[in-house]
């Protein structure tokens, strides 16, 4: 499968990864966001708009053989910003999708959607072992999405994977990205595999590299054509010299979503 693509959230980071890596991968871009986006590449369209204005979508929609979506608030903030970009941004993708005969939608979930999973002890963690337990509105919004997803699927017959995006970094930062990291050429070949798997129906999978201290176990992402090529352990030495070797009973470790089940992350540290 090929063809011209639908990328909501462009301008972001791993809108931006997706802009440099796709094309090489036979996908022409058709990339949205709020903000016009940064260099724009030879052949690639350019839509400027909100990702929750529905007739916009809709329109930007048309002609594309897929969506991607990746706009929306990429951490945790108030309930009104979280519920109006996040939720009600993934419905109008998904909407738009629909109205516009666009048959797939690859939608920019997270592991915080099952925040509160703790780490399993011995293993990989599958997806079908970690149910919803958002750790915060942010986390809410990517069970929303996964919910969406899945209707969208059995009542329209779309096909959707669902991305469980870790660390989405240029580099691992703390000794927790040691499993948790996602590269951005191992991004761009996860969302190749969620274009281009043969009828995946409704998938969610775990979105990382394949880091050597993993517990997210990514059978699931391999079997829609994910050969992730990137490990953090390269990165090891460096930070295990500053941070030491993780505690595992600390909950940044022990849990799915890490610091965003920590006190910090409580609602009146995002007042609007």
């Amino acid at each position: 499968m090929s063809g011209l693509v639908l990328l909501s959230g462009a301008a972001g980071r791993i809108g931006t990864w997706l802009r440099g890596g796709l094309p090489e991968r036979g996908w022409a871009l058709r990339s949205l966001d709020v903000v016009p986006v940064p260099d724009v590449r030879p052949g690639e369209e350019q839509v400027v708009a909100d990702v929750t204005d529905l007739a916009a979508m809709t329109d930007a929609a048309r002609g594309a053989s897929a969506l991607v979506h990746m706009a929306g608030i990429s951490g945790e903030s108030t309930w009104p910003a979280i519920s109006h970009a996040n939720i009600e941004g993934t419905y109008c993708a998904l909407e738009a999708a629909r109205l516009a005969g666009v048959p797939r939608v690859v939608l920019a979930g997270s592991n915080h959607a099952t925040g509160y999973t703790p780490r399993p002890d011995g293993g990989l963690l599958r997806e079908v072992d970690a149910p919803p337990r958002p750790d915060t509105y942010y986390g809410v919004s990517k069970v929303a999405m996964e919910g969406l997803g899945s209707l969208y699927v059995d009542r329209y017959g779309l096909d959707v994977v669902c991305l469980r995006i870790g660390s989405a970094l240029a580099e691992p930062a703390s000794t927790r990205h040691l499993s948790t990291w996602l590269s951005p050429a191992d991004a761009v070949s996860l969302v190749d595999a969620a274009l281009t798997a043969p009828s995946p129906g409704f998938s969610v999978v775990w979105g990382v590299s394949a880091n050597t201290r993993n517990w997210w176990d990514l059978s699931a992402a391999r079997a829609l054509g994910y050969e992730p090529q990137d490990d953090a352990e390269v990165y090891a030495e460096a930070l295990l010299e500053v941070h030491g070797e993780p505690d595992l009973t600390d909950p940044v470790h022990g849990r799915v979503g890490g610091e965003y089940t920590t006190a910090e992350f409580d609602a009146e540290q995002f007042t609007a």
